[in-house]
């Protein structure tokens, strides 16, 4: 059900005399303190539920990612990646690509050092079998012991082995081992090859390299996905689906990364657009792997794969929103037109098989609610059931990762007949109504242990113009991923929901709100 291709990029260590004696060390922040066990009385940086922009993190998701690796390098659409470490301590980035129905179908290990950086083609992968082929060498860039060049923030201590790493004072404590961190290729067989790229097109492969001929996968012409990156402690060959993984996982926020979805095609495309990567912090940070010291977070983003441990958040992730905000334009003299990158989180944990695993489960997941505004306030509004599985042909809902157009009538509300508008926005309550697999969640957090949790999502908007400008941005979250599930406006919950979860306006406390009444929403931190 998996291949592991482990693959260790290494470019510069660093350090210096002083950074060496003045270094914070890898260690676990506190948790904000809670009044009742109900709501803090205090936080810190780290206790929160928003997810920053563009921040270090413990994990690291590529919502979604397109490859046409049947065609020439020099037309054909590819997504790049690059995962930055921005410490002087070395660190080992654990990658899983992942279908759209959310199958784990490759995993394979970055060795970091020292502020290094690493980029990924995926067309590398898909069309020529092989992971970052410029650190592929009989000398460099694949191996924790590959030597490095010295650099203004590195100064090795008396009776090291000088551009070496790791260095005496550079070891990371939490990397338990460096076996199966040594030379390595980037290149893997052609019989894996032949699997990723059915696995991802047709959605089965031939069960000679990754063991299952179920359908894991949509059908369509690229190759789609979607990437998770976790921090390790070990080159090691698990998966988050697997029991075991999450004793492999590290708890600090020391990655950054980007990443570009290039179509070089004048015929199709010729854009390029790009964005960070989604930053998920561990809280709190720090702390040997198998480390369990709590967290406030009422569930966590890896919380479907962790039924039957305890404690069930212990990858301390933060779960990502479910509401959200997201412009469009679709028309006019500059032929604008916008598509929204939707990834789901799904309802099983993405196995070959059985029952509420299996990966077909997530092919046509449920959305809660879209409403399209035109430019004039003209409101249109669409309900997808979906929750079939398997799904059959046309049926409601989407896959866990998917690009879709603005003027898509089938997912997306028409739009308002009699309005001329070309541009306006969308409301997205993406909930998909919730799953066995997901744990129940906690009080504290305006969402009570009898309410099923709302599942964790992420927008990206595209915006193209005249065939050949581009721009990819996050859509905006009306809501974290600590708040409460948001009904729908029907008339028994109208319309004036819609707005940032917790409802406006809000009276701070020490102020005196009249009428009272109409003060619906709070500023209470969870």
């Amino acid at each position: 059900m998996k291949r592991l291709i482990v693959l260790m990029a290494v470019l510069l260590v660093a350090g210096s005399a002083f950074a060496a004696a003045g270094r914070k060390p890898i260690s676990v922040a506190p948790n904000a303190t809670f009044n009742n066990g109900l709501l803090p009385t205090s936080t810190n940086n780290d206790d929160t539920c928003d997810i920053a922009s563009s921040a270090p993190a413990a994990t690291l998701l590529l919502p979604y990612f397109e490859v046409d690796f049947k065609s020439p390098q020099t037309t054909a659409r590819t997504t790049l990646f690059t995962i930055v470490n921005v410490t002087d301590l070395p660190q080992i980035a654990h990658v899983v690509v992942w279908t759209d129905w959310s199958f784990p179908a490759l995993d394979f290990n970055i060795f970091l050092t020292g502020y290094d950086v690493q980029g990924i083609n995926m067309y590398d992968i898909f069309a020529r079998a092989t992971i970052a082929p410029g650190a592929v060498s009989g000398t460099g860039g694949t191996s924790s012991n590959t030597t490095v060049p010295t650099n203004p923030q590195n100064t090795l201590t008396a009776g090291s082995n000088p551009g070496t790493q790791p260095a005496d004072n550079d070891a990371n404590p939490n990397i338990t081992s460096l076996s199966g961190c040594g030379n390595l290729p980037g290149q893997f067989s052609s019989v894996l090859l032949t699997d990723l790229q059915l696995i991802f097109t047709v959605g089965k492969g031939t069960g000679a390299a990754v063991p299952c001929t179920a359908a894991v996968g949509g059908v369509h012409a690229n190759a789609i996905g979607y990437v998770t990156i976790d921090v390790a402690p070990t080159c090691h060959t698990s998966l988050p689906n697997e029991p075991g993984y999450f004793s492999l996982i590290l708890f600090d926020n020391v990655l950054i990364g980007d990443y570009q979805d290039i179509n070089p095609n004048p015929a199709t495309g010729n854009f390029a657009g790009g964005n960070p990567l989604v930053p998920i912090r561990a809280v709190p940070e720090g702390g040997p792997a198998g480390s369990v010291p709590g967290t406030n977070l009422p569930f966590t983003f890896y919380d479907r794969y962790t039924a039957g441990i305890v404690p069930r958040t212990i990858d301390r992730r933060q779960p990502l929103p479910t509401v959200w905000a997201a412009r469009f334009i679709n028309g006019g003299t500059g032929a604008f037109n916008t598509n929204f990158k939707i990834w789901r989180e799904g309802i099983t944990v993405g196995a070959c098989s059985g029952s509420g695993l299996a990966a077909i489960s997530n092919s046509s997941l449920a959305i809660r609610e879209v409403v399209r505004f035109d430019e004039h306030e003209n409101a249109t509004v669409t309900t997808i059931t979906g929750g079939v599985s398997p799904a059959p042909p046309g049926a409601p809902g989407i896959p866990e990762t998917g690009a879709y157009p603005a003027s898509n009538t089938t997912i997306f509300p028409p739009f308002f007949t009699a309005s001329p508008d070309i541009a306006g926005w969308m409301y997205f309550n993406l909930n998909n109504g919730g799953s066995t697999n997901y744990s129940a969640a906690r009080p504290g957090f305006n969402i009570n242990a009898t309410t099923v949790r709302p599942s964790q999502n992420w927008v990206i908007v595209s915006m193209f113009a005249e065939a050949r400008f581009s721009v990819d941005f996050d859509a905006a979250w009306l809501g974290n991923g600590c708040s409460a599930p948001v009904p729908t406006t029907t008339a028994a919950a109208p319309a004036s929901l819609i707005g940032p979860v917790g409802g406006v306006p809000v009276c701070p406390a020490g102020v005196t709100c009249t009428p009272l009444s109409a003060y619906i929403g709070t500023n209470q931190t969870p």
